[in-house]
């Protein structure tokens, strides 16, 4: 067994005061005793900020956001995924990336692929994708789970899903700001349901609450079954998962084993 963490909270914008607020959440979560913990997309600063407010607040990868998180993960025993922009040489865009820190520092990071052009919101303004060159899919080894890494938007798309289970992944971690809207909150369960459940692993989707997001960070099971959820306020939530529960449902329910098609990056 793993305990993780999902945790929730709106960023400002001010880099120092989202730093303080995920570092104190990330505390709480391994006081819990979380050994793998799941921030949301955009901890670092917010997403519904102008192009060029998003292009200042960016940072590299060993600025004060990646180095703060890693500093107190290495402290606390823990792994941390959590989203943040930044910055592109010689490029007004940034990334939205992901980091996963350790007590080893930095042990990845990924781009988001898809961005948010959809429902009103043009993220391509600010943002700039990650490149399809390969190697842009993030997998970590931690304990007995092989954890594939995706962003919010992401969830509309199932091929990056199937494309990390096809390296072995039993967990996927989502970090993620789900604009808020009409239907939204049900697109939200529904997606993070369904990536769980025909990939039979588990899903930890850490979110943005209200007003501006949906809310509702949850911890999925490899049948779709939430066994951890916040609602719409900040906080933190832990769960047990298993590496037996992922066997037993993918014997009882072989659907990976069952496929007539394969995934392949788009030309």
């Amino acid at each position: 067994m793993m305990r993780v963490a999902v945790a929730q909270f709106a960023s400002k914008p001010d880099a120092a005061v989202n730093r303080a607020r995920a570092l104190e959440l990330l505390r709480n979560a391994a006081e819990g005793g979380a050994e793998l913990v799941v921030l949301p997309e955009a901890a670092m600063y917010p997403l519904d900020r102008p192009a060029s407010e998003i292009a200042r607040a960016a940072e590299a990868l060993d600025g004060p956001f990646a180095t703060s998180l890693a500093e107190a993960a290495g402290a606390l025993g823990v792994t941390v995924i959590a989203g943040m922009f930044e910055k592109v040489p010689g490029q007004r865009k940034v990334h939205n990336t992901v980091v996963a820190v350790s007590a080893q520092g930095l042990v990845g990071r990924y781009r988001k692929l898809h961005l948010f052009d959809a429902l009103g919101h043009k993220e391509s303004d600010s943002l700039l994708p990650g490149p399809i060159d390969g190697g842009e899919l993030l997998v970590l080894s931690i304990a007995e789970f092989l954890v594939g890494v995706l962003t919010c938007y992401d969830l509309r798309f199932p091929e990056p899903f199937r494309a990390l289970v096809d390296q072995g992944v039993t967990v996927f971690a989502v970090p993620a700001a789900w604009v808020a809207g009409p239907l939204k909150p049900e697109h939200w369960t529904t997606m993070c349901r369904a990536r769980a459940i025909e990939n039979t692993s588990y899903l930890l989707a850490a979110a943005q609450p209200p007003p501006v997001y949906c809310g509702h960070s949850l911890v999925l099971d490899p049948m779709g079954v939430e066994i951890a959820g916040l609602g719409d306020t900040d906080g933190v939530v832990t769960a047990e998962i298993s590496p037996e529960r992922v066997s037993s449902v993918r014997e009882t329910l072989p659907v990976l084993f069952q496929r007539r098609y394969e995934v392949r990056t788009k030309s």
